[in-house]
């Protein structure tokens, strides 16, 4: 069942990101910074909300006078700001929710991102208590329809001595003081949610809390617009002397309200209860085992540090040497944070498939994939293939479809993620003429798996990051292709033009093209997201 709905769900957010690629492309592509923008999102909230609080009057007779001040005669300034508040919160539910939901499909919860999601479902809360609290405090109809709603659901809970609701009984039952305890509820939660934010991301190396600057400026403005145009209002003055009929209700934030009113409130307690806790459980149904954590080799380790800074997920650390050879530190895995990504033994500069003279084992290493074993994977794959146009794929077993590749003269070995590879093998594989090209297959453009496998081959291969390609290897013999899941079809016509190029190129020199001629030549990069 679950996997039939992640299935679908995958179909369905390929369907639209495929859309947004063809318009914006994936760099700025939004679907790929859900995250981050829910923090942009946050941050137009908070710097609105400021603004906002200097001319708020928390009294029952001038809080809506002073909105109403905002609203109309301060139209140009506090008007915007309050309309921003407003849609900037709408668009912080939308994003969070497409942000979980995108997570759960493409089956990052699971395992040990299971702290990531249940931080996420939690923050849910402090997301929707900050919002609703924000309504009551502009008291007019729809507030006093929240507040009475409210108080009617909560008494149904055995927690308080008295009924809520009867504070809410006529116009003389609600004092000032109401109005002080709902500004500091309001102003208390967002700080509750922010630091709540700040936790979700502990296990995140690299975090990315903010959208491309070309993502913030279009939703600003577009947010603007919509303020400008199609102004946040009130719905009248409360009148607790009167019951509320009509009311146009903030579909993102009440969602369950219109329930209050039809069914029990034990039953919507049941709904949001249940549905928090089936939530909450969703990264162990149904479980998985777990791949086998990276593991470190200290007689092969030099403590060089580029494990620690690769890893996505801060799951390598670096402490005091132990073994007494002469480094100042050593590598060392926290199991419970590992994701087997692979990405760390793809960053050890002892992870070459050249060493002979003593067994080949890196500093850093997967048990599930060792590099010897890589490096035998590469040879096997090769041995059967002949002629001037043999490519050797290394592609992420979390990206596109590799059915389509298993043909005549191409080779495909799977990795973790492609930034497990480290970039000698390449080298080893056309220096030693094991193969006329080779071609790496990852992700989808800006929506790396692994978070930040991309990134990290791009910077390799251009020689920006260690350990980085080196330079007598031809870079037209190269080539790059970030796919989609559904991507199959177009990525064997890739394959057979990077053929085609190889077959008018000729075999490559034994041992590669010398640093400086060739190896100067335009890599090839190609990324797409096709349907």
């Amino acid at each position: 069942m679950v996997e039939a709905l992640q299935h679908a769900g995958r179909r369905g957010f390929a369907f639209v990101e495929n859309a947004f690629d063809a318009a914006f492309g994936p760099r700025i592509n939004p679907f790929y910074h859900l995250g981050a923008l829910g923090f942009f999102f946050f941050w137009i909230v908070a710097a609105s909300g400021i603004y906002l609080f200097i001319f708020f009057e928390t009294s029952i007779d001038g809080a809506y006078s002073s909105v109403e001040y905002l609203t109309h005669t301060q139209w140009y300034l506090g008007g915007v700001a309050r309309s921003l508040h407003r849609y900037a919160s709408d668009a912080m539910v939308i994003v969070v929710l497409l942000h979980l939901a995108r997570e759960f499909v493409l089956d990052r919860h699971r395992g040990v991102r299971w702290y990531a999601w249940i931080t996420g479902v939690m923050l849910l809360g402090f997301l929707y208590a900050s919002g609703i609290s924000g309504y009551w405090l502009v008291w007019d109809r729809l507030a006093q329809y929240i507040a009475v709603a409210t108080a009617e659901w909560f008494d149904w809970l055995p927690l308080f001595g008295e009924s809520i609701a009867r504070n809410f009984l006529d116009s003389a039952t609600v004092s000032d003081r109401f109005f002080s305890l709902m500004f500091f509820m309001h102003l208390g939660i967002p700080l509750f949610l922010l630091l709540g934010m700040w936790i979700h991301i502990q296990r995140i190396s690299r975090a990315r809390t903010n959208p491309p600057r070309a993502i913030m400026l279009g939703t600003l403005a577009a947010l603007t617009a919509l303020s400008l145009v199609y102004p946040a209002l009130s719905q009248g003055p409360a009148d607790l002397d009167t019951v509320v009929s009509v009311v146009r209700p903030d579909w993102f934030y009440l969602t369950l309200y219109p329930l209050i009113d039809v069914w029990s409130p034990g039953a919507v307690w049941a709904v949001a209860g249940g549905g928090s806790l089936l939530l909450m459980l969703l990264p162990w149904l149904p479980r998985r085992p777990e791949a086998a954590a990276a593991v470190v080799s200290l007689a092969n380790c030099n403590g060089c540090g580029r494990c620690f800074a690769d890893c996505p997920y801060s799951a390598v650390i670096m402490q005091p040497r132990t073994d007494g050879l002469p480094y100042a530190s050593q590598a060392a895995v926290d199991p419970d944070l590992c994701t087997a990504c692979g990405i760390c033994a793809g960053a050890c500069p002892t992870a070459t498939p050249f060493r002979r003279t003593t067994e080949l084992v890196a500093g850093i290493d997967m048990p599930l994939l060792p590099v010897r074993a890589l490096r035998q994977r590469t040879l096997d794959v090769m041995a059967p293939l002949s002629g001037p146009d043999r490519v050797l794929v290394y592609a992420c077993r979390g990206g596109s479809d590799l059915g389509a590749l298993e043909t005549a003269g191409v080779g495909v070995v799977t990795l973790p993620c492609v930034g497990a590879l480290p970039p000698s093998f390449i080298d080893f594989a056309i220096s030693r003429r094991h193969a006329d090209g080779v071609m790496l297959v990852g992700c989808a453009a800006g929506d790396c798996y692994q978070r930040l496998g991309i990134d990290w081959v791009v910077q390799r291969l251009a020689g920006q990051r260690d350990p980085y390609l080196r330079g007598r290897v031809p870079r037209n013999r190269v080539a790059t292709v970030w796919a989609g899941p559904r991507d199959g079809a177009e990525l064997a016509r890739r394959v057979a033009a990077f053929r085609a190029q190889l077959r008018d190129m000729g075999p490559t020199p034994q041992g590669g093209t010398p640093s400086g001629s060739t190896a100067q030549s335009e890599m090839r990069h190609v990324s797409y997201r096709m349907g």
